[in-house]
């Protein structure tokens, strides 16, 4: 099967269709997602951070987001794009959800969204207010367009446009989040920035408006993010996940996890949510 096939999966109540976007968008985004949840109940979910900056593109009911406060009242959304966080937070539906799940590194999210990423630091955003006018037009014609392929390629020629027009992150920035990322979130800082030329507060400054994170708070989601997946595949101990995750014991596991999930790692390995979006947990209504 060609890499530019629609792959669809029947996941119990929901639908599944992915594909992967144009070549010259890869280095920025893994796959498009599109869902259609055929189960029409509620729903809520807890939302982790990740290496991703995730977009919706909404084609079905809104959603309601409790961000950055997950105990603050709800806001409702159709389409938005929530940045980098390092915090948790909720997001509930009615149900039967419909849309286009994008996740976007954060270099490739500075050009692709045209503007500094500190600005959507630990909030979400209505797409509209990111992409003007032109974002009602494009989710008019997804939601009115048959097939997955015709949608994938509507978003295909709608960000390459956005990706030839906008800002490219500095080289430094770049290579700094390359490091960061290979190595989970443990190369230090001092290390970042000698390996760059810049000083740590310039990298700081810099690597923040791009990636929407510090370089330190962004080590510790990537830590975590790496501590999610271990956890999830069951093959290590609680003790052993710790340390190859760069925390000092099980005990500072769990303060971070408590810290960035809101939850012990026990509770969230309970709420574990579906394959599709991982960057999620579920929790009871």
């Amino acid at each position: 099967m060609s890499d530019r096939s629609v792959r669809l999966e029947d996941r119990g109540t929901w639908q599944m269709a992915t594909r992967a976007p144009h070549p010259a968008l890869r280095p920025f985004l893994r796959e498009y997602e599109g869902y259609r949840e055929t189960l029409v109940a509620p729903s809520r979910m807890r939302t982790l951070p990740t290496r991703y900056t995730v977009m919706i593109i909404n084609l079905g009911v809104p959603l309601r987001l409790r961000v950055p406060d997950p105990a603050a009242r709800p806001t409702a959304f159709g389409s938005f794009v929530a940045g980098m966080h390092d915090g948790h937070g909720m997001y509930e539906c009615e149900g039967g959800q419909h849309g286009i799940q994008l996740d976007i590194t954060p270099l490739g999210a500075y050009t692709l969204l045209g503007m500094p990423l500190e600005e959507l630091t630990n909030l979400a955003v209505d797409l509209a207010e990111v992409f003007g006018p032109a974002l009602p037009a494009l989710v008019d014609r997804l939601r009115h367009t048959g097939g997955w392929a015709e949608r994938f390629d509507l978003l295909d020629t709608f960000l390459l446009a956005r990706l030839e027009a906008g800002p490219a992150p500095d080289p430094e920035v770049r290579e700094a989040w390359r490091m960061l990322s290979a190595t989970s979130g443990l190369a230090p800082v001092a290390e970042l920035a000698g390996e760059v030329g810049w000083s740590r507060r310039h990298l700081t400054h810099r690597f923040r408006a791009q990636v929407g994170l510090t370089p330190k708070v962004m080590g510790r989601v990537l830590r975590f993010q790496r501590a999610v997946e271990l956890m999830s595949s069951g093959t290590v101990s609680w003790a052993d996940l710790a340390i190859a995750c760069g925390y000092y014991d099980q005990a500072h596991l769990n303060r971070e996890f408590r810290t960035l999930a809101g939850c012990t790692p026990t509770r969230l390995l309970a709420a574990q949510a579906p394959e599709y979006l991982i960057t999620t947990a579920r929790e009871t209504v």
